[in-house]
């Protein structure tokens, strides 16, 4: 007994400290990872001065990535027992823009992709491969952040020789009003492995990663950042309350996956998804038309697909369930609110998909397959069926921002930004060209070339005889 109160007794100071500056691994394992928020969460960050400074598209920055021998050997082996890893390993990185320097000190990074991915080294040779930064990944505190963002996809143009179309997309979503659309820019990115020479990857795209930074930098349009963020895979057409739905845990495949919630929240979240996937399915009518319109905004809605259809997006929820995120607020009158996703094989790079084999020519009425609800169900409603070619049309007409001259002249001047940065180290996609991707099945179609193939002439075309 004696030695249990002197066990008690040394015990006791370490019990009563703040548990997560004990074990923060264990604890951010228990919560959901990086769901986790902690008390310092910042709220007092400017959002709206974090997104005008990382993603200014006036300035290229340089993300510099330095990743040990040993890390990196580390980040190598778990592609060879999985190549759909999403395992971090430890790395610094130095954030320069405009002659400004940030340094994040043990921050985290990862392979990220679905197809594109690969090695990123093999036969004595550096590949591109998209990344995932993870700047709080190891240490939560607000010093490791770039003014307040914790994390960020870099992605490379793979399949696109023009070095544009997602950038370009995620574009013309904020212009045309789409503001659940990410934030993203051109940036340089290099790498140095050990006591290696750093070597130049070229110019990748910074995207904005969704998760609760994201619902913060939102939070006034949403209403509230603590509502819950699904990510939708192949498969998630919104008409299957039996789906595969689960929690992000870095290692399983859903349809749906939670990304912001822990253990104690899922099934909540979970029954809200059920439910709006129930209602999908069954209410018709009057019934189907009052119940979206109270838990959806249905302009931004069409918005969003009007976009979408223009870019020609066939990789989409319509046509093949998938590539889209879902957030919802909580409550009985819970909102829905749809967000677009993974917009690099678009303006005429696509693939004979769903009930798609040309996604510059196909009826924008008739985009993907019928048995897709939130899309067919709310155009048998005239009244939005004629909102949604009205958004088209606005986007396509005679100095519209899908118009071929307008459209062009943005182009040019991102490709006039990045022309000297192309050429990297990898010796992969070191020029760029007006082409789709070498396995479009449409390989004719062209972005500057004003002639008959230009596709945004020809999804002009198609959307004026709606």
């Amino acid at each position: 007994m004696r030695r249990l109160v002197l066990i008690l007794l040394v015990l006791l100071p370490v019990l009563s400290c703040d548990r997560k500056e004990l074990f923060p691994d264990v604890i951010r394992r228990y919560n959901g990872e990086e769901n986790r928020v902690p008390e310092d969460d910042p709220d007092d960050v400017n959002w709206a001065q974090t997104v005008s400074y990382v993603f200014d598209s006036s300035v290229i920055p340089d993300i510099h990535i330095s990743v040990s021998a040993e890390e990196w050997d580390r980040l190598l082996a778990f592609y060879d027992k999985d190549q759909n890893t999403q395992e971090y390993v430890k790395c610094d990185v130095r954030f320069v823009k405009d002659r400004e320097e940030q340094v994040i000190t043990g921050a985290g990074v990862r392979l990220k992709g679905n197809t594109s991915r690969r090695r990123p080294y093999s036969d004595g040779k550096y590949h591109h491969v998209h990344f995932g930064l993870d700047l709080h990944k190891y240490t939560f505190d607000k010093e490791h952040t770039i003014n307040g963002l914790r994390k960020m996809d870099l992605k490379w143009f793979k399949d696109d020789p023009a070095y544009v179309r997602e950038l370009y997309c995620y574009d013309l979503f904020r212009r045309f009003g789409v503001w659940t659309a990410i934030n993203d820019v051109y940036a340089k990115l290099w790498l140095k492995v050990g006591d290696a020479d750093e070597i130049y990857y070229g110019v990748y795209n910074m995207m904005e990663h969704l998760d609760r930074n994201y619902l913060r930098i939102r939070k006034e349009q949403f209403g509230t950042k603590d509502g819950y963020l699904w990510k939708c895979g192949f498969g998630a057409g919104l008409s299957n309350e039996n789906a595969n739905i689960g929690l992000d845990d870095d290692a399983s495949t859903f349809q749906y996956e939670l990304k912001t919630g822990t253990e104690e929240t899922f099934q909540d979240a979970k029954d809200l998804l059920v439910d709006f996937i129930h209602n999908l399915r069954t209410l018709k009518g009057d019934e189907f038309n009052a119940w979206i319109e109270k838990h959806m905004d249905i302009p931004l809605f069409l918005k969003t697909y009007a976009v979408n259809v223009a870019v020609g997006m066939w990789d989409d929820y319509w046509n093949n369930s998938n590539n889209y995120y879902l957030y919802f607020t909580t409550g009985a009158n819970y909102k829905v609110w749809f967000i677009p996703y993974d917009y690099d094989n678009t303006l005429g790079t696509s693939a004979s998909c769903g009930v798609q084999s040309d996604s510059g020519r196909q009826d924008p009425y008739n985009w993907g397959t019928s048995s897709r609800p939130l899309v067919t169900k709310i155009l048998r409603n005239n009244v939005w069926k004629v909102m949604y070619k009205q958004y088209l049309q606005e986007l396509c007409a005679e100095g519209g921002l899908f118009n071929y001259t307008s459209s062009a002249a943005r182009i040019r001047t991102w490709q006039e930004s990045i022309k000297y940065y192309v050429s990297n180290d990898t010796k992969e996609d070191n020029k760029m060209a007006d082409r789709p991707a070498s396995w479009s099945n449409h390989s004719e179609y062209r972005l500057l070339d004003a002639g008959d193939n230009n596709f945004f002439k020809v999804k002009a075309s198609v959307v004026a005889g709606m």
